[in-house]
């Protein structure tokens, strides 16, 4: 075949255009991929949705060894993967000088009821100032684990000013948790006609496991912890319905057995009892989206638990556990689970000592939106539990190294955490923006 000049200087432009094209698809002249891959030769985790995620990659917060090698009933009972707060958030005093407090509660106007276990209670204003102690509370029993313990400010304080506490009381057969309520005076210097609502018998010889924590359960009736007294006499009425130890109690703002609760029609068993099956239970706060009672108990040698509170259930203590007697044999026959027991949420072995909770339900920090937070006595930090689908899914340790024991928590009117350290010095911390 035979080209003219013209043929030739048109297949010599084209030849020319095509170089220029490929040349111009990267920087340095060749040719760029179709997709390029930041890492070849890390191996691709088809679990992993995002490996930069720290929820998934981090071990978890417990490092010291067990005190059982009991097995977990399901993954992530216990010792699930560690996660850390990613917001930057600021820790300071807002309250000092309160003496071996115990609970707290917010006033309508975002002060704090604090109790003290001597037999007083203090509010703090809203800059962390603390008032003189409050006068007209009965007396307590203040010895070991005892005195004046938790509060609760009623729904309808702005109405009726009535505040609702919880105590070790004297009583002919030993000491018992009770429940009393009273009105704040206007002045706020007393509390008014003072009386006690309801008490936990039997009545026994001991001043440690009270119990004692209170919340509302969203219809005007009050939750009430119990606990088994801390005695291998008394132990076992925590599984027995015609007892008050070891128990959740549900009742009115008169003491009396609230509606609805789930053994109210049976022959020889209790009506205000709501659960059973408890060793020392501190925590108890409420869901700000399911309105489910969850609740925190002490355990012996390991086996501390978080609960999630179903109506007539048995939790199975001291049936069941996953502690040791503090000698550090078995519990009774030493199993962790027995058919129409419920199974802890989560639990921790060796214990960290969970005492007071609650839900954030605030969004100054949108990833604690609805996590639980304990204060550990023991551990000395507060525990952060991300929870889904009512599996605690990660851990945090807030605090951890200052040396606190962390008495109770409270979810703040204004979006904060406020922590209540224990013991004579004691502190409320804000830990927030």
């Amino acid at each position: 075949m035979k080209f003219s000049v013209k043929h030739i200087v048109l297949i010599g432009l084209c030849l020319l255009l095509g170089t220029m094209i490929y040349s111009c698809g990267s920087d340095n002249g060749s040719p760029v991929p179709e997709a390029e891959d930041p890492n070849p030769n890390e191996p691709e985790d088809p679990n992993d949705d995002d490996p930069m995620d720290p929820d998934e990659t981090q071990d978890p917060v417990e490092t010291n060894d067990p005190n059982t090698d009991y097995s977990p009933a399901f993954e992530g009972q216990t010792r699930i993967n560690g996660v850390t707060t990613e917001t930057t958030y600021t820790v300071t005093v807002f309250a000092s000088g309160l003496s071996n407090p115990w609970g707290m509660a917010h006033l309508p106007d975002g002060r704090i009821l604090v109790t003290e276990r001597a037999g007083t209670m203090r509010l703090v204003s809203t800059s962390g100032s603390v008032g003189s102690q409050i006068t007209g509370i009965p007396a307590v029993n203040s010895s070991g684990q005892g005195g004046l313990l938790d509060v609760a400010v009623d729904p309808n304080f702005q109405e009726n000013r009535m505040i609702y506490w919880s105590f070790s009381q004297d009583g002919a057969g030993g000491t018992a948790t009770a429940v009393a309520k009273g009105r704040l005076s206007d002045s706020e210097t007393a509390i008014e006609e003072a009386e006690v609502i309801y008490t936990a018998i039997p009545e026994f010889e001991s001043t440690a496991h009270y119990g004692s924590r209170l919340a509302w359960d969203g219809e005007g009736n009050l939750f009430v912890s119990t606990g088994d007294r801390s005695s291998t006499v008394t132990r076992g009425e925590a599984q027995e319905l015609d007892a008050a130890l070891g128990k959740v109690l549900r009742i009115t703002t008169d003491g009396a057995p609230a509606s609805g609760n789930p053994f109210t029609d049976e022959n020889g068993v209790l009506p205000e009892i709501y659960s059973y099956g408890h060793r020392n239970v501190q925590g108890l706060a409420v869901h700000p989206v399911t309105g489910e009672l969850w609740e925190s108990e002490l355990g012996p040698r390991g086996g501390d638990e978080v609960n999630r509170i179903e109506a007539g259930a048995d939790y199975g203590w001291p049936t069941i556990s996953y502690g040791l007697e503090y000698s550090g044999v078995a519990i009774g026959s030493g199993i962790t689970q027995q058919n129409g027991m419920e199974q802890p949420v989560y639990y921790w072995d060796p214990v960290v000592s969970p005492s007071g909770m609650d839900f954030y339900s605030g969004n100054l920090i949108p990833e604690w939106t609805n996590n639980l937070f304990l204060g550990a006595l023991s551990g000395q930090h507060i525990v952060r539990l991300v929870i889904e689908d009512d599996r605690v899914v990660g851990e945090e340790r807030l605090m951890e190294g200052e040396g606190h024991r962390f008495r109770d928590i409270l979810d703040g009117a204004d979006g904060a955490l406020y922590a209540l350290t224990d013991g004579g010095g004691a502190v409320i911390y804000r830990i927030g923006l």
